[in-house]
């Protein structure tokens, strides 16, 4: 028989205090603070538990320069049980990337790029030729467990002469998968408002926060026509902080005119981890803290939104019988400097910080 795991005096995230009780991989039971029986018993005194954290945005292929890092170094070792490699790798070497899993405690999934050497370059659409229907779909077909969605990157360096037929192209392999897109959004052109019209319910818009000219917000913070209008379709709206595309002065514009929150990610890679502004997802948690919003708003765009949106509701809920993916972690009061991707300095008076994880029935400190 297993050791039964319990998690002494954690806090849900609405304050409520529990023990719960892991074995076999599964949440045996959750009850009463002080109640839970096992062989290993961690006391989470002033730890809060939700269920594993999700980031929907990261580069986990760790060969690729300057996109790439190693799974568990942006996983669990940040307090994420689950990982999304956005659009890394594209037909080319998506099964190696898949392959890695094996290797990581962190769970993986992906988004497979529609040019099919992935970002080997980071202009990798400004060629038509490196975008390969048949491949694409030979390589949805073969990993159809581990592949989320397509990755289109529709800015001006990434697409240079192509314009917006990347995106009509992409728009087409979604058609024929049944996968969502997940579009990034930048410097223009294409402008904006070619971009958002083509996008569906369930296609992601990674980087809405950006500060770049061609953002989704005008002059005076007010949200574009072509936003809402994609908001009410039911496109899904991703944070993807990233080295260059999240402003404060635009987050905060969103949260005045009520755009957002759907899920908060990172766009992490080794770079912008260990130079920041990023550095983890706690870090850009932190950040909507200080924005004002919520604990509970904040920690659900990385569980049960984000679960949602996978399609794996069960990864985003604590229940007994369900899978033990847990992120465990404080509200620490003291000063934190947090930066964004435009240079600008803010002061918060508290941070979040992840003490560990259990992923798959494992703890794992952090």
């Amino acid at each position: 028989m297993s050791e039964r795991l319990v998690l002494r005096h954690v806090k849900r995230v609405n304050e409520e205090p529990a023990d719960i009780i892991v074995e076999e991989g599964r949440i045996a039971g959750v009850t009463g603070p002080g109640e839970g029986q096992g062989e290993r018993v961690f006391d989470c005194e002033g730890c809060y538990v939700s269920s594993g954290w999700i980031d929907l945005h990261v580069h986990a292929f760790p060969e690729l320069d300057p996109y790439g890092d190693e799974i568990d170094e942006i996983g669990v070792k940040q307090g994420v049980t689950t990982i999304v490699d956005a659009g890394s790798c594209g037909a080319d070497r998506i099964g190696e990337l898949a392959a890695s899993r094996t290797e990581a405690k962190t769970n993986l999934f992906a988004f497979l790029n529609i040019s099919r050497i992935g970002l080997q370059r980071i202009d990798e659409l400004s060629s038509l030729d490196w975008i390969d229907r048949e491949k694409a779909v030979q390589a949805v077909n073969r990993h159809r467990d581990f592949i989320v969605g397509l990755k289109a990157r529709i800015s001006k360096s990434v697409v240079r002469d192509s314009g917006i037929e990347p995106l009509v192209l992409a728009r087409k392999f979604s058609d024929e998968t049944g996968l969502p897109l997940m579009v990034h959004i930048g410097s223009g052109p294409p402008d904006i408002k070619e971009i958002v019209p083509l996008l569906r319910s369930r296609d992601v818009i990674t980087h809405y926060l950006n500060g770049k000219k061609n953002n989704l917000f005008d002059e005076e913070g007010r949200p574009l026509q072509v936003l809402t209008d994609a908001i009410a379709r039911g496109v899904h709206l991703d944070v993807g902080h990233g080295t260059a595309s999240f402003s404060f002065q635009v987050a905060a514009a969103a949260k005045k005119h009520g755009i957002g929150l759907n899920t908060i990610s990172t766009d992490l890679y080794r770079g912008n981890r260990l130079n920041g502004p990023v550095y983890s997802l706690a870090n850009v948690l932190t950040k909507f803290l200080y924005l004002g919003y919520s604990l509970e708003e904040v920690i659900a765009t990385v569980t049960v939104r984000a679960a949602e949106w996978l399609r794996k509701p069960e990864l985003g809920r604590i229940q007994t019988g369900g899978p033990a993916n847990l992120t465990l972690f404080r509200v620490v009061d003291e000063p934190v400097e947090l930066i964004d991707s435009e240079g600008d300095r803010r002061m918060a008076a508290r941070r979040i910080e992840p003490k560990g994880v259990v992923v798959n029935g494992e703890f794992i400190e952090c």
